[in-house]
C-alpha cells in the first residue's frame, strides 16, 4: 500500500511541475497553443493514424523540453543567482536545445500539414 501512494505521489508532483510552468514560463503557453491548433487542423484536414502519432510524438518532445529547460534554469539561478558566464552557457544551452525542437517539429508539421492545406484549399 506504501508503495502505490508514493507511485500516486510521483503524478502529483509531475503534474504540479507541469502546472507551475504553465503558470510561469511564456514559451509553454505558446507551444501548448500550438498544439491546440494542430489538434484542431489535424481533424479538420483528417491526418492518417501515423501522422497523429508523429504530432503526439512532436508534443511530447516539445512540451517535455520546454520542461526541462525551465528545471535547468530554475537549478542555475538557484546555484548562482548573480551574473555568471558559465550561468548564462548553461541556460541558453537549455533554450538552444527547445529551440531545436520546436523547429524541427514546426518543419515535420509543415511536412504533414501544407500538402492538405493546398488540397483542402483547392476543393
Amino acid at each position: 500500500m506504501k508503495k502505490i501512494k508514493k507511485f500516486i505521489k510521483s503524478f502529483k508532483y509531475a503534474t504540479e511541475g507541469i502546472i507551475v510552468t504553465l503558470k510561469n514560463e511564456q514559451n509553454i503557453k505558446v507551444h501548448v497553443f500550438a498544439m491546440i491548433l494542430v489538434i484542431i487542423f489535424g481533424i479538420i484536414l483528417k491526418i492518417n493514424k501515423i501522422e497523429c502519432i508523429t504530432c503526439i510524438t512532436l508534443f511530447g518532445i516539445v512540451i517535455s523540453s520546454e520542461l526541462f529547460n525551465t528545471a535547468i534554469e530554475t537549478i542555475v539561478d538557484m546555484v548562482c543567482p548573480e551574473k555568471n558566464d558559465k550561468a548564462k552557457i548553461a541556460k541558453d544551452t537549455a533554450a538552444g536545445a527547445v529551440l531545436i525542437n520546436a523547429i524541427a517539429a514546426f518543419i515535420i508539421g509543415g511536412i504533414i500539414f501544407f500538402p492538405k492545406i493546398l488540397h483542402f484549399l483547392s476543393i
